[in-house]
């Protein structure tokens, strides 16, 4: 079965570089039913489902964020009368979820004219919210197209090359900082709005700012992610530099110093080494998020924590 219907010449005007509106076939697909998705939470690792209050502003900080005192099963079994955001992250190492990934990811880039090489480290996220919910504004450090499954979502996107809203610093990486980023008013004059409805999809490229909201009804989606070699080497960069940031030394963005660059690729790679092996454990990965960004790096556990006590 074909799961996505792109045209062509759009795809290949403007895949990587702006965002567009296509068509998917997954809409109504078992995998994305709320009991299936239930299970889904339940086998998941704690550190990949963030959740909270759908009720808040675009330009909400993170510490005002009400939190919801329930289990992730629970939100989802309540999202259709609960104010609720959810979020179920890396779904790609689920088969099921990895194998419609995969497919997706492969027909869109084909239709833009990529080949197999171009594209890796295919990723999905999950998004589960209440009706009449936000997302506040951010940015997302990966090529997406989000594919709307159930209810209306409204997506406002920007210029990803419009420094005035976002500048290099807030692209940099590190978990220590939450996602959202501040927001002010007339941003919202430079935003296109994007309307998606079950069998619709957006293409949002590399880094581009957005926020969403939601419909009358409960929404889900799904982002199917993918990086190209050059946000991979983007990322390393950015990473580094945040990493740096938060010892004290803050650096220039990616393409001030090729040279600098390539020595953070480098650094990059070798830390990598030596701590992937350790992170497969979800009790070591938080251990090391705390250790080296600080408690404010595992934000999205205090839920936990909070039940626990």
């Amino acid at each position: 079965m074909t799961l996505v219907h792109i045209d062509s010449a759009t795809a290949k005007a403007k895949f990587l570089k702006e965002a567009f509106t296509l068509k998917h076939t997954l809409a109504g697909h078992p995998l994305f039913s709320l009991p299936r998705l239930v299970e889904l939470a339940k086998s998941m690792p704690r550190d990949r489902i963030e959740y909270n209050s759908g009720k808040v502003a675009v330009g909400v900080k993170p510490e005002d964020i009400p939190r919801i005192d329930k289990s992730p099963d629970d939100v989802i079994r309540s999202i259709e009368v609960d104010n609720a955001w959810m979020v179920l992250k890396r779904v790609e190492t689920h088969p099921a979820y990895r194998s419609v990934l995969e497919s997706f990811v492969r027909e869109a880039n084909l239709a833009a004219g990529r080949e197999p090489g171009d594209f890796s480290d295919i990723q999905g996220f999950i998004f589960v919210s209440s009706a009449n919910a936000t997302t506040p504004f951010h940015i997302d450090a990966e090529e997406n197209i989000l594919i709307q499954l159930h209810g209306d979502k409204f997506v406002r996107t920007f210029d990803n090359s419009d420094r005035a809203l976002v500048n290099e610093q807030w692209m940099e990486l590190s978990p220590n900082r939450h996602r959202n980023m501040p927001y002010e008013d007339w941003f919202e004059s430079r935003a296109t709005m994007h309307t998606l409805k079950p069998g619709d999809a957006l293409h949002m490229p590399y880094m581009i700012p957005h926020w969403v909201s939601t419909g009358s009804s409960y929404s889900i989606s799904m982002a199917m992610t993918w990086k190209t070699p050059e946000v991979i080497r983007l990322n390393k960069i950015r990473t580094m530099n945040g990493t740096l940031r938060r010892f004290g030394l803050p650096q220039r963005g990616p393409g001030a110093s090729p040279v600098l660059d390539a020595a953070k690729v480098i650094a990059h790679d070798v830390i990598r080494a030596v701590l992937d092996p350790l992170r497969k454990s979800e009790r070591i990965r938080n251990f090391l998020r705390g250790a080296i960004y600080g408690k404010q790096a595992n934000y999205y556990l205090q839920d936990k924590k909070e039940q626990e006590a």
